[in-house]
């Protein structure tokens, strides 16, 4: 999840570049579709070969709804509406809601610890947006309807963490996310073709086109490749708090770019980021609750057993 999280945090300012020189956010979202679904049935022609139901793969329709065409889709046409300050602050709130639908629908209990790391995380998160909110929400209107969307966003990818665990257990990443991205790159062509179509391919420059191929190489065919993996070995509150880690790249690219400096606010925002993963990662889930329970009630079984032999 951490390397899945820095490729999308690298991602922020590469795609920001490519958007600033002319590519339409719709057509971008199309290169990031068709071009992972190609690389995704390619890499699977040298990888074990997975028979898939057809019950999985209507599930499969549904999870790339979720977590690919609403998620990116919404955020998208959200951005374009609101300003990047309102927007990477909404993006904070994903392991809040990824928290409330697993305590809802899974049963994952919210402990002490759960919810003070998401909290801890968050408040590192909301340092390091506002620490470069300044420059970068000038000039940026923002609205009711854009925040709603990228809202919208983090609602529909929390619910692809929870409820679709399943099919990260049952198949590996290239033919779950094959699968996944040939659905996506089908419903997005028809509102993209007119793009597709108007966009001048000979204007493109030779570092739009690098920009473009980090986006649907690092950003997406490998982000999507860890994703799973992750989904797989942690639980979807966890997995979500990595969201938090996005802003932490983006300040450091920022730094290293000459965008922006480094201080001590800085610092301690990226440690209270990664004090809140921490934190989460530490905190129990429900069947360890559960096994800790069963202990000590057949430890207290025991207990009475030897106090009846005594007596």
């Amino acid at each position: 999840m951490l390397g899945a999280e820095t490729m999308w945090g690298l991602s922020a300012p590469v795609g920001k570049a490519v958007l600033a020189s002319g590519i339409a956010p719709l057509l971008l979202t199309e290169f990031r579709m068709l071009g992972a679904a190609a690389l995704f049935w390619l890499v699977s022609i040298f990888t074990k070969k997975e028979e898939v139901s057809h019950r999985d793969l209507l599930s499969m329709f549904f999870a790339s709804l979720l977590g690919i065409m609403f998620n990116q889709g919404m955020f998208i046409f959200g951005l374009s509406l609101t300003s990047p300050v309102n927007a990477s602050v909404i993006t904070t709130s994903s392991p809040i809601i990824t928290m409330v639908i697993a305590a809802l629908f899974l049963g994952e209990p919210v402990t002490r610890l759960k919810a003070g790391g998401v909290f801890v995380g968050a408040i590192g998160a909301f340092i390091l947006i506002a620490g470069g909110s300044g420059a970068a929400s000038a000039g940026q209107p923002s609205s009711v309807w854009g925040d709603l969307l990228c809202l919208g966003a983090q609602v529909s990818f929390a619910c692809y963490l929870v409820f679709y665990k399943r099919l990260t257990a049952k198949y590996s990443p290239v033919t779950l996310m094959k699968w996944m991205f040939t659905y996506a790159s089908i419903c997005v062509i028809p509102f993209s073709y007119n793009e597709m179509a108007a966009a001048d391919w000979g204007a493109i420059s030779r570092e739009t086109i690098a920009g473009i191929a980090m986006v649907v190489v690092g950003a997406t065919f490998v982000s999507y490749i860890l994703l799973p993996v992750g989904q797989r070995y942690l639980r979807p509150t966890i997995t979500s708090m990595y969201n938090y880690v996005q802003p932490v790249i983006a300040s450091v690219v920022a730094v290293c770019w000459g965008l922006d400096g480094f201080n001590l606010m800085k610092g301690a925002a990226i440690i209270l980021v990664f004090a809140g993963v921490f934190m989460v990662t530490k905190s129990k889930s429900r069947a360890q609750l559960e096994a800790e329970r069963g202990e000590e009630r057949g430890r207290e079984g025991r207990e009475r057993e030897c106090v009846n032999k005594v007596g």
